[in-house]
Formats: structure tokens, sequence, C-alpha cells
């Protein structure tokens, strides 16, 4: 890699990490400080979706369930166990990737438009099941689920904390994220993306790759959900398990690039400032639905590989290094020209 590209890189890494925890103290009031705790909620969930759309390419409408299971979970481990609300959120994640195993066994096993119905199907199936089982998930009047610093904590401090816990959260899946990425395992998922009958007949086992990567993916969205649920108080059946809430994720990691670490981090900052706009200036309207359509056909036509990896085919264009042509030095071309013109050795094959 060249030096300043590098340097650059690094450079833009440590403004964002800086920028991530000086934001707290920048936001002018608590309504932007809550506006940057959704943003980044929205940057961990579009993250732990690309574990499977990104390095499989299987488009799943339903990670909406996920989140909505991991934060009923750790609501429930709280209010009906006693559990530490802590204790409540990681546990609550990893029965949430139990569950994914049974479901990723069988959705699985379908490709493309197919996979696509059976995530919202499963959407819809979690939302009826927490609507109607009002004993123990509070039905459709909601689960209060108790902020775990306690009420003395002020709520711009409680804004504060919790979004840096979400930038911690942020942080460990874009970790594991670059990990995969640059892995064996990763290598075997990024070819099922690009042809999974092809990979299955070199040797790759494409279904044992693709449940890991969902479990994975189960996993982060339901700490997400979690996280969200104690900072928010409450859950509501419909807005946790909505099939919309799965469409952003997907708009968010095509929007900024599917295929690099930080795409969905960025579609989750565009998508998720729009959205929170349109929602102050308009209300109730559905306005905002409309302006992430318009986004959505953007993007489709005029940015299908999001905007990383169209900036980084930019960049490509113009470096010296990336042109088809290279300039020779006299001194280059006279080296090649003695070693073209030694005879062979005696041990040497004449081709």
């Amino acid at each position: 890699m060249h030096v300043p590209l590098r340097a650059a890189k690094v450079i833009g890494l440590l403004a964002l990490g800086a920028l991530a925890v000086a934001f707290p103290s920048l936001a002018p009031d608590p309504f932007i400080l809550s506006v940057g705790v959704v943003i980044m909620s929205y940057a961990v969930l579009a993250t732990s979706w690309n574990f499977v759309g990104g390095f499989t390419g299987y488009i799943s409408l339903g990670h909406a369930a996920y989140s909505g299971l991991g934060g009923y979970a750790t609501g429930l481990l709280i209010v009906r166990a006693g559990l530490d609300p802590w204790v409540a959120l990681v546990l609550g994640g990893s029965l949430v990737a139990l569950i994914a195993v049974p479901i990723g066994i069988a959705s699985l096993r379908v490709r493309g438009a197919s996979f696509v119905i059976v995530s919202v199907a499963l959407v819809l199936i979690t939302l009826l099941v927490f609507q109607t089982w009002g004993d123990l998930t509070g039905g459709s009047d909601g689960l209060r689920v108790p902020r775990p610093f306690g009420p003395d904590v002020m709520r711009p401090e409680q804004h504060e904390r919790f979004f840096h816990l979400h930038t911690a959260l942020l942080v460990v899946a874009l970790l594991c994220w670059w990990v995969i990425d640059r892995s064996r395992f990763g290598s075997g998922l990024k070819a099922i993306r690009e042809d999974e009958d092809k990979a299955q007949s070199l040797g790759v086992p494409t279904f044992a790759y693709k449940l890991v990567a969902f479990v994975v993916s189960a996993f982060f969205t339901a700490l997400a959900g979690g996280l969200y649920a104690l900072w928010f108080g409450f859950l509501d059946p419909i807005f946790q398990f909505s099939i919309l809430a799965g469409s952003y994720l997907v708009l968010m990691s095509l929007l900024g690039g599917i295929r690099s670490l930080f795409g969905p981090l960025l579609g989750a900052v565009v998508v998720g400032y729009a959205m929170e706009y349109f929602k102050a200036q308009y209300g109730d309207t559905q306005l905002h639905l409309v302006a992430m359509g318009v986004l959505l056909a953007v993007v489709v036509l005029f940015m299908p590989d999001g905007i990383i990896p169209a900036l980084t085919s930019l960049v490509n264009r113009v470096r010296p290094q990336a042109a088809s042509i290279r300039e020779v030095t006299q001194g280059e071309l006279a080296e090649r020209r003695r070693g073209a013109e030694q005879p062979a050795g005696p041990n040497q094959e004449v081709r």
C-alpha cells in the first residue's frame, strides 16, 4: 500500500475516533445528543446486518426480529428474572444467537427472493407472538425497562453514557468484521457471495459458513437491540418488530457500501440523520418514507456499489500507480537489457 495513503487512513481513523469521543460535549442540546445515540444505534445495527449481507450477499429484511428479540430478552430478564442489566444484555444476546441457529438452518436453505420472503415472515411471526403474549411481554401495552444508571442520573448524562456504550459496541463489531474479512473464513464467505455453487464445488463448506455468519450477525444485532432498550426504557412490539426497520438497515448498508468496513457506518450517519431531520421538521407525516424511497432509487441507479466503493474507484483511477502504462527510468531499462542479454549458465535451461 502506498505510504501516504496508509497515513491518510490512519489519520482518518484517529479523527473519526476523536469525533466520536468528543461528540457528547460538542452537542448543543440534549435533543441533538439523543439523535446521536439513535444514529450510533443504527450504525451498530447496519454493521451487524453486514455480516450477512456484505459477506454472503443474502439480503435480509427481517433483522428487526433479532434486534426486537434482543431488546425483549434484555428487558424480560431484568423485569421478570431480576438480573443485573448488563448481565441481562449479554445473556439476552447469547439467547438470541442460540435461537438464530435453528432459524438459520431452516432459512439458509433457500436463496434470493425466497430468503427475503422468509426473513419478512420471521418479523411478522415475532410481531404476532409478542403482541398476543401479553402476560409475559406486556402485549400492545408495551414493556417498561428500568434504566441501569438509576433515577439520580439526569437525562443528558444518560444520553452521553449510552452514546459511548453504543460507540464501544460499534468498535467491537467493526473489529470482528475486519478480522473475518482478512481470514480464510472471510474468503470463503466472499466466494459464496460471488458464486455459491462454484464455491461449494471448490470445497468451501458453504452452509456451515453461512450459518456461522448468520449467528454472529444475529448476536450483534441482539446486543444493539438490548442496548437500545436500556437507553429508551420502553419496548413496543409494533416498533421493535418493524419491516421498515430492516429495510432501513439494507438502505444504510447499500448507501455506504456493503463490501467495505465503514460503509454501513457512513450509510447510518446519512440515513439516520435524514430520518431524524424529516421527523423533527414534519412531525408524524410519512414524508420521511418518501425521502428514503427517493434515496434508495438514487443509490440503485447511480451508486449501486455504495459511496465508499465509488470514491475508492475514483481515487484509484487518478493515482499514478493505477495507470496502465508506468514510466520506466533509463537505469531500469538498461538493467532489464543486461538481464536479457546475459547468457544462460551450464545448469540453466535455455528456453
